[in-house]
């Protein structure tokens, strides 16, 4: 069962979970993804809800269907870089908004990034 959130459709909750599996090279490039049922079991859902999530996906491009063998990532790297640039920005974008809210100026802000990113390669 995935923890949900209150306040954010479940659907797009799992849309979020599925671009994270992919950005994070779970669910490869070409690959197939679990059917609906199978899904919707681990996620603890209605099958509907789960094809409502993958019918996003497709009209975004991100999975393709194959009406024989089921639900595949794209193997569109255009596509994928832009899921992986998106997805990445968000996270950025929220962290310098916290760090701005603790009075840091942009040279501050990218001083801590680059020692961070240093001390994590360690």
């Amino acid at each position: 069962m995935w923890p949900f959130k209150e306040g954010t459709p479940i659907y797009l909750q799992i849309i979020e979970e599925i671009k994270t599996r992919i950005v994070r090279g779970e669910y490869e490039a070409g690959s197939q993804v679990p059917p609906v049922r199978e899904l919707a079991i681990e996620a603890g859902v209605n099958p509907n809800t789960v094809q409502r999530a993958f019918a996003q996906l497709e009209s975004e491009g991100i999975l393709k269907s194959d009406r024989t063998r089921g639900r595949f990532v794209t193997d569109e790297k255009s596509v994928l870089g832009e899921l992986r640039k998106t997805m990445s920005s968000r996270f950025v974008t929220g962290m310098i908004k916290g760090m701005k809210e603790l009075g840091m100026s942009d040279d501050e802000i990218i001083e801590a990034v680059s020692r961070q990113v240093k001390e994590e390669s360690k």
